[in-house]
């Protein structure tokens, strides 16, 4: 069993940027995919991104293209989301995810984060 903890959400103006951090409790976390995904109210969680467990290859939801960043330090057990140039329909939360195997849904995803909150004002 693997717990991950979100951090680095909260409320933003357009145009902002905010860093997520996600901390996993256990190191086997450095040898899993992760990834982040969001949800919005009254809509699905969808995918966001998604990076290898050596960091070598990562993949975005086309909407993040360019503005997102996902990154992770397996010696901190840590995957970061860097999020860049917010728009108010980034507003959603943001959940950490992680897999032994390839994510690109949620059906994917064998471990979750609680959840952090990310508001993007106009």
């Amino acid at each position: 069993q693997v717990q991950l903890v979100e951090s680095g959400g909260g409320l933003v103006q357009a145009g902002d940027s905010l860093r997520l951090s996600c901390v996993a409790s256990r190191p086997t976390f450095r040898l899993y995919t992760a990834g982040w995904f969001r949800q919005a109210p009254g809509k699905e969680r969808e995918f966001a991104a998604s990076i290898t467990w050596n960091g070598d290859s990562t993949y975005y939801t086309d909407s993040v293209k360019g503005r997102f960043t996902i990154s992770r330090d397996n010696a901190k057990n840590t995957v970061y989301l860097q999020m860049n140039s917010l728009k108010p329909e980034d507003t959603a939360v943001y959940y950490c995810a992680a897999s032994p195997g390839r994510i690109s849904s949620a059906l994917d995803v064998e471990y979750w984060g609680q959840g952090t909150q990310v508001t993007v004002s106009s």
